[in-house]
């Protein structure tokens, strides 16, 4: 059996889908029923119950989940150490944050931790929030940063910055005109969201459950930049850090109106592999991160 079959039967059973695992690993479905069938064929037994709508593992399926996660994760464990020693002879850190983070909070820190690490090669990346769990989890990067973090056994998770969030709408929408605005108005509004399952969504769709708002979707996207031109050409509102607004902001091509009711925040996070083996480098940039930049 090769790792990647292992990874591939273990995030089928933590999906329970072919077409997300399929997704995930950037193949068919085809090929991911075939490499299912060829560990049946191997162990002569089946170990997903197809029937079943999601997928379920069969009693050996669950046996040989347990095992190959075992395995995968100390495969990971052992690739961590090994990508860490390279780094540590490379000078390198390895940075992976969504695109919002990366270019609107990391520029200062950045700054900052070359003043310290001048020969020190920091090589940042932005991924979605997906793929930098991934990554992080595979070892292939030192520190990843997300919005609305969430909790893994595997993984040390920090707190970073809060971001205010704010209604963003164009400047020629009746809205701009508002200093502050109850956020129920946003009930009535053509609005503009992220990608259904991104945390982000997730997040702001919570502050709207718990002021009974049933929003009019107009078009949704997997990343704040597509968000903000969409917004820019009055398809719609949307709320949206405020630290991802400066540029239009000071451009005058989004207006940004606070929220009379409450300050409401987005979480971001640091997510780093508990058994990461870190250059002083790259300890001293997450600490950097953790004091926020104090």
């Amino acid at each position: 059996m090769h790792i990647e079959t292992l990874k591939v039967f273990c995030d089928l059973a933590d999906l329970r889908s072919f077409s997300k695992t399929a997704d995930k690993h950037t193949i068919s479905q085809s090929a991911i029923s075939q490499q299912l069938a060829q560990l049946e064929v191997l162990h002569k037994c089946q170990l997903v119950n197809r029937k079943k709508r999601p997928i379920e593992l069969t009693r050996e399926g669950r046996l040989l989940y347990n095992a190959a996660r075992e395995i995968v994760d100390r495969y990971e464990q052992f690739e961590s150490q090994m990508h860490a020693l390279r780094s540590s002879t490379a000078d390198r850190v390895d940075v992976a944050a969504i695109f919002s983070i990366g270019m609107h909070a990391l520029p200062d820190y950045v700054k900052k931790f070359m003043v310290r690490f001048p020969k020190v090669n920091m090589h940042i990346e932005y991924f979605e929030a997906d793929k930098i769990y991934e990554q992080t989890l595979a070892g292939h990067i030192d520190v990843g940063i997300v919005a609305v973090p969430k909790r893994d056994k595997r993984l040390e998770v920090y707190d970073f910055q809060d971001e205010p969030l704010v209604l963003a709408c164009s400047p020629k929408h009746p809205l701009a005109a508002e200093q502050h605005i109850d956020i129920h108005k946003v009930q009535f509004e053509r609005f503009i969201s992220f990608s259904e399952n991104i945390p982000s969504r997730i997040w702001i769709d919570n502050i709207l459950q718990a002021y009974n708002i049933i929003i009019r979707p107009v078009m949704e996207f997997d990343n704040i930049e597509t968000i903000k031109r969409a917004v820019e050409i009055n398809s719609g509102v949307s709320i949206l850090p405020a630290n991802a607004l400066v540029q239009e902001i000071n451009a005058a091509t989004i207006k940004a109106v606070d929220f009379s009711n409450e300050r409401f925040i987005r979480p971001t996070g640091i997510i780093v592999r508990k058994d990461k083996v870190l250059s002083q480098a790259a300890k001293y940039f997450i600490e950097l991160l953790r004091k926020k930049g104090d």
